[in-house]
């Protein structure tokens, strides 16, 4: 792969909290314009991943290289001002305001953010609920609305942790069409999973973690050969 294709390369990443070693060596790269993701059992390293990406790890070496940008000694702000958007898994909507004041509340890092009228042409739900509080918000709803936050600063290259955890069917389904979506406007996402079920309704590449670092990289179009492989893996 040529390197002005590859938009993030992670290299022998290491990362402790306190005196726990964390991630051991993760190295892979990220190709412009793919949804990519990360696959593991629970502490396998993945959120740990994304957090040291975003700068939110304190201990942490190796490299991080976005788009050419050494990212590794980068405070959060700062690579917020890159282009990177962090979705956690705990979604940190702000249960006391509503659907219209949690959208404008993240600055904007970068021009070309999504106005709140493109905001809501791909989540029509929002718009209905526009003034409805955190805390009225469905699992699904305010998944949306932490996904939708982040588009309007400008960020093109987004992270979102377990975005599908504890929500309908119905509802991943259209998590999964949202995702399919960003990435025909050119955005590129890492996607933290368990559900490889519906990695692969997304994803063009998966890599497979165990115990901080990448065992094994598979693309899209070869998880059927190889799913005995990943449920010894991922322990389904």
């Amino acid at each position: 792969m040529a390197e002005n294709d590859v938009i993030l390369k992670v290299e022998n990443l290491e990362a402790w909290y306190g005196e726990s070693h964390i991630l051991h060596g993760m190295s892979f790269e990220i190709p412009r314009g793919e949804v990519v993701t990360l696959l593991g059992r629970n502490g396998a390293g993945k959120t740990t991943t994304m957090r040291c990406i975003m700068g939110m790890v304190a201990k942490r070496e190796g490299s991080i290289a976005f788009e050419g940008n050494e990212m590794i000694r980068m405070r959060s702000d700062r690579i917020a001002r890159l282009g990177v958007g962090y979705v956690p898994e705990e979604r940190g909507i702000f249960a006391s305001l509503n659907v219209m004041e949690n959208l404008e509340l993240p600055p904007v890092v970068k021009p070309g953010g999504m106005t709140r009228d493109e905001v809501f042409d791909l989540f029509p739900r929002l718009r209905e609920r526009r003034n409805s509080q955190g805390t009225k918000l469905s699992g699904g709803e305010q998944q949306m609305l932490a996904i939708a936050r982040i588009l309007r600063t400008g960020a093109k290259f987004l992270l979102l942790d377990e975005p599908t955890e504890g929500l309908a069917p119905v509802i991943v389904q259209q998590i999964g069409e949202i995702i399919r979506d960003l990435k025909t406007k050119g955005f590129t996402i890492l996607l933290v999973e368990q559900n490889f079920h519906f990695a692969s309704t997304v994803a063009d590449r998966h890599y497979v973690v165990e115990h901080g670092h990448v065992v094994e990289m598979m693309r899209n179009e070869e998880i059927g050969s190889n799913m005995q492989k990943l449920q010894e893996y991922l322990g389904v």
